[in-house]
């Protein structure tokens, strides 16, 4: 599907402002005031913010209940559980919890549910466990939120729960000593979209504040928080950019000795957010939907050179095991898509037997992303139909299972990713009525975009250019990389890459050549040949090869020329 390119409408007096006062290039400038970055103390703040911008952890609700019951159980001795979740996010911070409080003496226990077979949150099942080990405090990390029933049965079994988490509450909040979680209605704290990882290391930050310990104390985990802020995909400004640009400083010299053998097992040159999005969560990520969560939890806690290594092997074979899973069920969803009928079709339902649902949303985002059509993907066990949905900008998946829910049994997400549960028998009748719901939203009018920073000849642009580019970094949600149009370049030569699945082009513009990369845009090669001329938008980035620095284009989009 062809997508529309929208370019900024760039405001060139405070473009002209920025570089005469700050004396920043022409490029960085743009992109500043293109993310309305313009006041001295913004831009401070934005390019190099410090310890000091952290805000003061006791604006957050409950924050100094939540203290107090944590150290009262410190003082009385009580049995502690921290109780997580089994993704990036959840298992750095039941990692940055526990291991500030093992560092001042005080053993906690701690509890994963399986993804296989137990999902998401807080369980009836694993508080009566939890409980049988007589444990007097539950503090949870990135869930809880919306657990009513599941605190009522604890506190009925003699617990008390204080609860950190960052998702959206229900209609009821659980009633209970604390409840930390900034999209709380009554929220007042500056900022309201951390990362769990972020609630809980706010909670450190409390925790020494009250105990009187010194910044190190919370600090120097910035590293472990920085990994699972960037890997949940949340806004990564304000409060957020903080901790990841702090946090990668650290990443590079961690001290975790897990963390440390993970990443010389990725082997990436360069330590940045693609560094954590693309090396370090999929392979933590992966554990989680294999069911063996608590394997990257101890490569983050342990201090022994071999359990890392040992771990890390681990990780990396889970991951492998991920990919060639993720690789068979995609295979088998597009070769439904060449059905006729299923092409026509405004969205895509599909369905089938051994789908492996810890794997099967990976799909769905990459199907979403190849056809531009919202998917939803459920695999057939037993009587029951289990998955993930991902949808496009202008269409809301949530709202859509809101209105066909006939048939559902039970839905959970937002309005871009949801998981579902629905009966086996009722896959056809639920397929239908979705479909016939995206035709009345008239999905098929949705034209894809792509928002673009600025139009820009290769002649204008330097290695100096790109090089400052990275004072943006970290780049993610809320902080995209930046993107460039550059028209009239010919192609000089062009392939797929790895069995068709990426293009490679070496691109002209008058007398200068330039690389460029297409990833996943390996079935767009035959149709271009060597002279065409086309327009691009991709990000710049620089190569080192053999001791050289060379420009290259990373492809979102190309087009033939005008």
């Amino acid at each position: 599907m062809n997508k529309k390119w929208e370019i900024y409408q760039t405001n060139e007096e405070k473009v002209e402002k920025l570089q005469e006062k700050y004396k920043l290039n022409r490029l960085l400038s743009t992109l500043l005031t293109n993310r309305g970055i313009t006041e001295e103390a913004e831009i401070t703040k934005f390019l190099n913010p410090k310890r000091s911008d952290f805000y003061d952890p006791f604006g957050m609700p409950d924050m100094e209940k939540a203290a107090e019951r944590i150290l009262k159980a410190i003082k009385d001795k009580e049995q502690i559980i921290i109780y997580g979740d089994y993704d990036v996010d959840g298992i750095t911070s039941v990692t940055v919890l526990k291991s500030f409080l093992e560092e001042r003496g005080i053993q906690v226990n701690v509890y994963i549910p399986n993804r296989l077979n137990e999902g998401y949150g807080l369980n009836q099942n694993a508080i009566k466990s939890i409980a049988e080990n007589k444990t007097n405090l539950i503090i949870t990390v990135d869930c809880g939120i919306t657990a009513v029933k599941e605190v009522e049965f604890a506190k009925e079994l003699n617990m008390d729960v204080v609860i950190t988490d960052h998702h959206e509450p229900g209609t009821e909040i659980p009633n209970t000593i604390a409840v930390v979680d900034c999209k709380r209605k009554d929220n007042k704290y500056q900022f309201s979209e951390l990362a769990g990882v972020g609630v809980a290391f706010k909670l450190t930050q409390a925790l020494s504040m009250k105990m009187e310990l010194p910044e190190e104390a919370y600090l120097k985990y910035l590293d472990i928080v920085c990994i699972g802020t960037i890997s949940d995909i949340v806004p990564l400004v304000n409060e957020n950019r903080t901790i990841a640009k702090l946090g990668l400083k650290l990443v590079k010299q961690t001290k975790n000795v897990g963390l440390r053998c993970l990443l010389a097992s990725i082997g990436y040159k360069k330590i940045d957010s693609n560094t954590i999005s693309f090396g370090i969560a999929p392979r933590v990520n992966a554990c989680g939907r294999m069911g063996q969560a608590r394997k990257a939890l101890d490569l983050f806690l342990t201090n022994n050179i071999e359990q890392a290594r040992k771990l890390t092997d681990e990780l990396n074979e889970c991951n492998v095991k991920r990919q060639e899973i993720e690789k068979r069920i995609s295979d088998e969803a597009i070769k439904m898509l060449e059905d006729p009928e299923e092409q026509n079709a405004p969205c895509i339902i599909l369905g089938k037997e051994n789908w492996h649902h810890g794997v099967i949303g990976i799909v769905s985002s990459k199907i979403t992303d190849m056809y531009s059509k919202p998917s939803i993907l459920l695999c057939f066990e037993d009587e029951k139909a289990k998955g993930s949905g991902r949808s496009i900008p202008g269409f809301d998946l949530h709202e859509a299972l809101e209105n066909c829910n006939r048939y559902i049994e039970q839905f959970g997400g937002h309005s871009m990713a949801i998981g579902i549960t629905i009966q086996k028998d009722n896959f056809q009748k639920f397929k239908d009525d979705i479909e016939e719901y995206a035709k009345s939203k008239n999905i098929s009018e949705i034209v894809p975009e792509i928002q673009v920073d600025e139009k820009i000849q290769l002649q204008d642009i330097s290695i100096k250019d790109v090089e400052e580019l990275s004072l943006l970094e970290p780049f993610g949600e809320g902080n995209r990389v930046p993107l460039f149009q550059i028209s009239g370049l010919k192609i000089s030569s062009i392939r797929a890459l790895s069995e068709g699945k990426h293009l490679k082009l070496f691109l002209k513009d008058d007398n200068k050549y330039i690389d460029a990369i297409g990833f996943n845009m390996g079935n767009i090669a035959d149709k271009y040949t060597i002279e065409d001329k086309i327009d691009i938008i991709g990000g710049l980035e620089l190569n080192s090869y053999n001791g050289t620095e060379k420009m290259q284009i990373n492809l979102k989009d190309i087009r033939h020329s005008i």
